[in-house]
């Protein structure tokens, strides 16, 4: 890794945390573009495996301040996690055979989805289940496994789809389902690094400065977000739209390419 790649990967990890600390969710999506675009890894591969270092990390950094909140949902967090890694495992190996330009055009489509799964306003409802019937447990561990296959295939750490599911299966609060949520993100993703390092796809450098970025930008977004409270859904369009303007761009360079 060169000084130039180093300074662009904290810098680009400091816009990832930033977003994650501003609105509290979806920022991982774009550290795949940005790792591609920005810090200039030329192999899509690489690029989903070294990211994933870096969002299982965040993800359970933000756990821990979750769970000193008291929104960990423990029961449904390790149900639904457990049962993903599965999905996670098989996921991350069907995408390491995937081409690397096709898994590019997948992702872009997959950006699209998560930026419109942002746009939707989160509704607190649910109640806190006391205990896990079987009912509950067999929805937790076949929507686990989708959520994780998902994530694990595209390399992402898979929010977007873990909070519905989580709900969806247990019926829980939508706060406790985010915080439970990033135990899950964080098995995921830690599942797909460690399988794509098994195929040498992880630059552990450029991860680490990717970490350090995060850190710094995370501090600075959660003060930020205390500030900027009354504008979050405003914030919230915003950074869908440059989701979507992302995955556009991933969608030209990936069709300039096939013209060549």
């Amino acid at each position: 890794m060169i000084p130039a790649q180093a300074i662009l990967a904290v810098l680009s990890g400091t816009a990832v945390g930033f977003s994650l600390g501003l609105i509290g969710g979806g920022g991982s999506i774009l550290a795949v573009p940005l790792l591609l675009y920005v810090v200039g890894i030329t192999d899509p591969h690489i690029a989903i495996g070294t990211s994933a270092v870096a969002v299982s990390v965040n993800a359970f950094a933000n756990l821990a301040i979750h769970w000193r909140a008291g929104t960990v949902h423990w029961p449904c967090a390790f149900l639904f996690g457990s049962a993903g890694a599965l999905g996670a495992a098989a996921g991350s190996t069907l995408g390491k055979l995937v081409d690397g330009e096709k898994l590019i055009v997948l992702f872009a489509l997959v950006m699209i989805v998560a930026g419109i799964a942002m746009l939707r306003p989160q509704v607190a409802q649910g109640q806190l289940c006391e205990r896990i019937d079987r009912r509950i447990a067999f929805r937790l561990v076949t929507l686990g496994i989708a959520a994780g296959f998902i994530a694990g295939f595209f390399g992402i750490g898979g929010g977007f789809l873990v909070v519905p599911g989580i709900v969806l299966g247990s019926g829980i609060p939508i706060l406790n389902a985010i915080g439970s949520s990033l135990f899950s993100v964080g098995v995921f993703s830690m599942t797909t690094a460690l399988n794509y390092q098994l195929s040498g796809f992880v630059v552990w450098s450029i991860a680490a400065a990717f970490i350090a970025g995060g850190v710094i930008g995370g501090f600075f977004g959660m003060k930020a977000a205390v500030k900027l409270a009354p504008k979050r859904d405003t914030l919230r369009y915003l950074f869908s739209g440059t989701v979507f303007a992302a995955a556009g761009y991933m969608l030209l360079r990936a069709g300039m390419s096939v013209l060549r």
